[in-house]
């Protein structure tokens, strides 16, 4: 992926931004007070749902690690329910977990949950998505949020060539994040900034009116929860587009790309174009660009027979390793490292440790072998039969 010196400013700006988002005070307490946490003791983790690959690898690999550390983990899954959530945290709390990690479910629903583990002396990790509107919440560890965006809409300027001065005007469509999870406005957000330009010159245009139509003057934080897949569901991707797709592209019309912010809104995308349009083919000039996030086995399938573009690697066992640094150092008492950056959670800054995504094509999809996100073997199966077949015999 070639970036002009214009994105690359937008990408700098953007992890400068990760450290300038507060606008409130700041939870003290960021090195550690000397209490140290005896070896045996309990953490618990809470994940949103075990229905997603990300959310098994991100749980799993957290409480192998911690274990391998000598803590006794408490790992819980909340099936998509915020309740469900609420409930896991407090049992954790009810058998003295020292510290809980928490990817929400709903930032805000959680909140009296991780208040509880606060009053109860635990620390709080909020894992990937931030818990919002509350002060008990002690670090944040994610990745570049807006990046992800960013990674993405520079992907589709490249491939539609609209800094080598293409005119179109191309049609594309636009789908955002759950609207209750907080980090899916910074995801529309990093790629909205670089392609407003092009929709205010009508370069690109959006056709239909999903979401109640999204327009050149349009800001991203007035689009993203319209244009919303709720829970993330591929399910509904695929109802959404393929009313899309009766309402504006039904004769014949072309479409040349699709924001997608996750790789299973990608799959539900693909699904309703093949259903609805059989005449666009994966893999040649008839299907559109479409992007992606997480980097699913779906993904490096779909990447692989051409029917996914590119997806955004998210190395959870990186932010994996960063959260057991992160438990490690509260532990024993030590300053925390790696703090690079804050996020305002509507009542305080919190600190953060933020990671780098990286930008996955068919050019370099075996860097997630190399990065040992997949192995070699799991690799060749998704990739059997596809446009890949002949690179990796």
């Amino acid at each position: 992926m070639q970036f002009t010196k214009k994105i690359v400013a937008v990408v700098a700006g953007v992890a400068m931004c990760a450290g300038l988002t507060a606008c409130g005070s700041s939870r003290t307490g960021q090195s550690g007070d000397g209490d140290k946490i005896e070896k045996g003791a309990t953490i618990g983790i809470s994940m949103p749902t075990k229905s997603e690959e990300r959310w098994n690898k991100d749980g799993n690999n957290l409480k192998a690690n911690l274990e391998k550390q000598g803590y006794k983990v408490i790992l819980s899954f909340a099936d998509d329910k915020p309740a469900q959530q609420n409930a896991d945290i407090e049992n954790m709390v009810n058998n003295d977990a020292k510290i809980v990690v928490v990817a929400s479910k709903d930032g805000t629903a959680v909140g009296p949950a991780v208040e509880k583990a606060r009053d109860a002396g635990a620390k709080v990790i909020a894992y990937d998505r931030l818990i919002m509107n509350t002060d008990a919440v002690d670090y944040y560890a994610t990745f570049q949020l807006e990046q992800t965006g960013v990674l993405e809409a520079t992907w589709l300027i490249d491939k539609l060539g609209l800094e080598d001065g293409a005119t179109g005007p191309f049609n594309i469509e636009l789908f955002a994040g759950s609207p209750d999870d907080n980090n899916s406005k910074y995801f529309f957000k990093g790629a909205w900034d670089l392609l407003q330009p092009y929709f205010e010159k009508g370069i690109l245009v959006n056709p239909s009116n999903h979401g109640g139509g999204v327009k050149a003057s349009d800001k991203a934080e007035d689009i993203w929860q319209k244009i919303g897949v709720q829970s993330w569901k591929a399910e509904q991707a695929q109802k959404d587009m393929e009313s899309i797709l009766d309402s504006t592209y039904a004769h014949g019309e072309k479409l040349d790309a699709v924001l997608s912010p996750y790789d299973g809104i990608t799959q539900g995308v693909a699904n309703a174009i093949e259903s609805k349009r059989p005449d666009m083919k994966p893999g040649t000039d008839s299907w559109p660009y479409i992007t992606g996030q997480d980097a699913m086995e779906i993904s490096i399938a779909n990447i692989a027979n051409g029917k996914q573009g590119e997806t955004v690697f998210k190395d959870v066992n990186k932010l994996a390793n960063a959260v057991e640094e992160l438990i490690i150092e509260i532990a024993e008492g030590k300053e925390v490292s790696g703090i690079n950056g804050k996020f305002n959670n509507g009542n305080l800054d919190v600190p953060s440790k933020l990671l780098d995504p990286q930008g996955i094509t068919i050019d370099n999809l075996s860097d997630l072998v190399k990065a040992n996100y997949v192995t070699q073997s799991r690799f060749n199966e998704l990739t059997k039969g596809t446009l890949l077949e002949d690179q990796i015999k």
